[in-house]
């Protein structure tokens, strides 16, 4: 089986594929000074608690915006899997792309064009909701063109209390209506409609950009609080990236044959 793992700068998404299925995913904080002991234990656990031996594993892909994290987890991977990961760069999967430089891009971005091109198809828009909000086209030969990043939701919200000394925290639901009458609703209103608005802005930016009609999919651990508010967003795909991932590993085999 594939192990696929995402490194965000807030969380990271781990998957086990058998072929092209998922079989179990995990979200674990990304901890930058962890040490590779303690990365492979945890991920020897999560295995065993899932009645998956680490011999089961038989590859290993990631992507990694952190790179403290990035080395780290390779050592673990290859001390208590056995298995060297396949690092993703801008090399990996033949994605063509027209970012300068190249290796600039994340490569959670382009595991996001890939999936989004062998789930759905081209042209597609991806709507990222991390710790930033990257909002990404790939045009209809697969090219990955660029994007455009914005603060995420959960750093937008913090900085707001950081900031703002009369704010107080307050649960983050569907608001009632567009016009808060109390400062929660305000809060509420604010932030999801205003992201929403961010989104379905950038989107038809890129429309009209593309010139083509697109595929809209969004990922990201703050999606199923944004999109349903989003006039231009099609789906939602919690596992789009990791997905991508498991396509860039399979390009990358063959390519090795």
């Amino acid at each position: 089986m594939l192990l696929a793992i995402d490194v965000g700068n807030t969380s990271t998404m781990m998957g086990l594929f058998d072929g092209a299925k998922l079989v179990r995913d995990w979200r674990i904080g990304t901890h930058s000074d962890g040490t590779s002991d303690e990365y492979g234990l945890r991920i020897v656990g999560l295995l065993r608690e899932s009645g998956i031996e680490r011999r089961e594993v038989s590859a290993v892909v990631m992507a990694s915006v952190v790179p403290r994290a990035t080395s780290r987890l390779g050592e673990s991977c290859t001390r208590y899997l056995g298995r060297s990961p396949l690092i993703v760069g801008p090399e990996c999967g033949g994605v063509a792309t027209e970012y300068v430089p190249p290796d600039a891009v994340g490569p959670d971005r382009l595991a996001n064009a890939v999936g989004a091109g062998a789930l759905y198809g081209w042209p597609a828009i991806v709507v990222d909701f991390g710790t930033t909000t990257t909002v990404d086209a790939v045009d209809a030969e697969g090219t990955y063109l660029g994007g455009a990043i914005a603060p995420g939701v959960e750093v937008s919200v913090q900085a707001l209390y950081a900031c703002a000394a009369r704010l107080s925290w307050v649960e983050m639901e569907p608001p009632r209506r567009a016009i808060g009458r109390s400062t929660a609703e305000s809060l509420r209103s604010g932030v999801i409609y205003g992201f929403a608005g961010q989104v379905d802005g950038l989107v038809r930016r890129f429309l009209a950009e593309l010139g083509a009609e697109a595929h809209v999919i969004a990922t990201g651990g703050q999606a199923g609080l944004i999109v349903p508010w989003t006039e231009t967003v099609a789906r939602v795909d919690e596992h789009l990236t990791l997905h991508g991932l498991r396509v860039i590993w399979e390009r990358e085999s063959r390519r090795g044959d």
